[in-house]
């Protein structure tokens, strides 16, 4: 298994993206300790991965506070032999499909805070074990509003960019002590929508705004790929494991674009 002997910390482990990606990091050896806000959910994904042989803890955590993520980290850290792994798979509600003459400051800023603001706090709390032991990957997830005009998607696009310069900048100062900073940038992945994904009801909003269903705005989205496809839950999780193995020893400062979708 290629993630044998690793520690993995996925944060916002009890959603659809982080679940299947503790599942996948179990699958292949890792041992993983899942954070997030809700407990029900953590513990669920947790009994998943015990019930398939793997080896999984939770602790409630908020990747907003600089400190419990911090503390979570030592913990781990003392628990296991080190951090490996970091993935930053937290989700929250926020505005789109609002056009700037519509949009509050308020609206605008929280996507953007939030995910920053929880890269920079996982970076902080993971980075120093990992420089430590000369070993680990961050990784953290985007979306090809990063790259695409609007409108109506301001403040998420704005986060989405500044998380994939956050993992980019991350790479340079981390890179000398071999530890790497991949962020992967993935289309709407249909599977997670009835799962509870934060994109649903970002879906279900845009959708309505255009006149669409869930269901064909999807396959319009889709028909926009070089596959005509958007990507699938083991897709992404594919692309994660080989991430955090030796495989991709020498990736590092890139975006990795699964959208299906010319964007650079």
């Amino acid at each position: 298994m290629v993630l044998e002997g690793r520690t993995a910390i996925v944060y916002g482990g009890g959603g659809a993206l982080g679940g299947a990606a503790a599942r996948a990091f179990a699958r292949a050896g890792a041992q993983v300790f899942l954070a997030g806000r809700s407990a029900p959910r953590l513990e669920a994904v947790a009994r998943d991965i015990a019930a398939a042989g793997g080896s999984a803890h939770w602790d409630t955590v908020d990747a907003l506070d600089a400190a419990a993520v911090e503390q979570h980290a030592a913990r781990v850290a003392g628990r296991a032999p080190g951090i490996h792994i970091a993935f930053n798979a937290i989700g929250v509600v926020h505005v789109q499909g609002v056009p700037l003459e519509g949009l509050s400051l308020d609206d605008f800023a929280l996507p953007v805070d939030t995910y920053i603001r929880s890269s920079f706090n996982i970076a902080k709390a993971v980075a120093p074990h990992m420089v430590r032991q000369r070993r680990g990957v961050v990784l953290s997830l985007t979306t090809p509003a990063s790259r695409m005009v609007g409108p109506g998607f301001l403040g998420h696009s704005v986060a989405c960019a500044g998380v994939e310069a956050f993992s980019r900048h991350l790479a340079g100062e981390l890179g000398a002590s071999d530890v790497r900073s991949v962020c992967v940038r993935s289309h709407a992945i249909p599977q997670t929508l009835p799962l509870g994904s934060h994109a649903g009801p970002v879906f279900a909003t845009e959708a309505r705004r255009l006149g669409l269903t869930v269901d064909q705005m999807l396959e319009g989205a889709a028909t926009t790929t070089l596959l005509k496809r958007l990507p699938t839950l083991d897709d992404l999780t594919a692309t994660l494991v080989f991430l955090a193995s030796d495989g991709a020893a020498a990736i590092s400062g890139v975006v990795v674009n699964m959208s299906g979708l010319v964007l650079d």
